[in-house]
């Protein structure tokens, strides 16, 4: 310790502290009584909900500046520019499960403290967010990937205002409950029913992402036959369109002798992904959007009820153009493996 606080000191924070309206001078009225007890940061910090360094630098203030009340308005970061600019790559190359780890790292390479509340502050200043990776296979090739993208861009400024550009793949929701998150009242554990059934819906679908126009066909294998029907669906829906240009990924079906000399009849063009390309495909983001209106923390007692309510949105896909516009577009995720 420091030093030991006064009898004097003690009386005064502890009249301090019942007259502070300010929780967080509170906290470090608090923290400074119990250090002066005998209790270790770590032990302050699980008593007053903080993390160990936040107790500390509250205590350190206290007997080292006689501080108690917060900054206002915030501080300049600790790190220079170098610095900042050195650290955002090094998290854009690299996850943390923990804030803790990162002060860790900074301390470490750069010698600067954080708290990891200040850390927190920092990383949303740099536009970095707490989520989730996505999932990418792990055969993907970037180098496809890039040169894909390439084309597609070079395909979109050139084609004729009589062609149309599709993304299509197909879609096999089962019948279960999918669990997501979902604002739930603290201390209580919330139950949604769930089921085993393993029976599948099988729709292919395709979509427009400069007008969102989406044509699916539910079918009962996804084979060369039902391809066939889907994309003469796909042309009934596309009557003014001399050419449609449609991107698919590569699935057998899709590249069966059968389905292939076939449509080179027709007026659709296929287009291929890049193997093990899912991030290319906006379509996956119809199929996301599909679960979270049909599928998320819903039970279905019967297959039958579970099967209309996946029909009945896309059949009702105009109610969701709003949310489709928002998310579904050709900004392709660049592959970043950590």
């Amino acid at each position: 310790m420091e030093r030991a606080l006064t009898s004097n000191e003690r009386e005064q924070l502890i009249v301090s502290h019942k007259k502070e309206r300010d929780k967080r001078v509170c906290d470090r009225i608090k923290a400074v009584l119990l250090y002066d007890k005998g209790y270790s940061y770590i032990k302050i910090a699980e008593i007053l909900l903080l993390d160990d360094e936040t107790a500390r630098r509250h205590i350190q203030d206290y007997f080292s500046k006689n501080k108690l009340a917060p900054e206002n308005g915030g501080s300049q970061s600790q790190l220079s520019k170098e610095q900042t600019v050195e650290l955002s790559v090094h998290l854009e190359a690299n996850l943390y499960l923990y804030v803790k780890d990162i002060c860790a790292y900074v301390r470490k390479t750069f010698n600067k403290s954080y708290s990891i509340s200040g850390m927190t502050k920092w990383l949303h200043q740099n536009k970095f967010r707490y989520k989730k990776p996505h999932q990418v296979p792990a055969k993907a090739d970037a180098e496809k990937q890039a040169a894909f993208v390439a084309y597609y861009e070079a395909l979109k400024t050139s084609k004729g205002t009589d062609e149309v550009m599709y993304f299509a793949d197909s879609t096999h929701p089962a019948h279960q409950t999918r669990l997501a998150f979902g604002w739930i009242k603290k201390g209580i554990r919330k139950a949604v029913k769930m089921t085993a059934c393993q029976k599948r819906v099988n729709i292919i679908g395709a979509i427009n992402i400069e007008t969102h126009q989406t044509t699916t066909r539910e079918v009962e294998w996804v084979n060369a036959e039902s391809l066939k029907e889907f994309a003469l669906n796909l042309i009934v829906d596309n009557p003014a369109a001399k050419t449609i240009h449609l991107f698919l990924d590569n699935a057998g079906y899709h590249r069966s002798k059968e389905f292939v000399e076939w449509i080179s009849e027709t007026k659709i063009k296929l287009h291929y992904l890049p193997p093990y390309s899912p991030n290319l495909n906006p379509i996956e983001r119809l199929w996301k959007v599909m679960h979270e209106q049909v599928t998320y923390n819903h039970y279905y007692e019967k297959f039958l009820d579970f099967k209309e309510a996946i029909l009945e949105f896309f059949q009702e896909i105009g109610k969701y153009k709003k949310i489709l516009q928002s998310r579904i577009n050709d900004n392709f995720q660049k592959l970043t493996f950590v």
